[in-house]
């Protein structure tokens, strides 16, 4: 597997709990051990992006969670497409 940011973990974490998912299957979904799984699931409580249930133990996505798979996405669809011109074909 390729080296991936943080933002695309983040992303695809974020992606497999959007329909609320348990720590093993995060885990599975997003290629993650269990010890990364733990910091990354820390980290995006902290900052409101998901939601844990206790009785359940499912985690959910938030709409600040949301929000910030959208943005990414986004970015990386402008990132990843195609340019209309060539920078040779670019004139000042």
């Amino acid at each position: 597997m390729k080296y991936r940011s943080r933002t695309e973990i983040i992303s695809m974490i974020l992606d497999s709990v959007t329909v609320g998912t348990t720590k093993t299957k995060i885990m599975y979904k997003a290629y993650l051990s269990y010890t990364q799984l733990k910091e990354y699931l820390s980290l995006l409580e902290g900052s409101g992006m998901i939601g844990y249930e206790e009785g359940t133990q499912i985690y959910r996505i938030t709409d600040k969670g949301r929000k910030f798979l959208k943005l990414s996405i986004e970015i990386d669809d402008m990132v990843s497409s195609k340019p209309e011109e060539t920078l040779a074909e670019i004139t000042i």
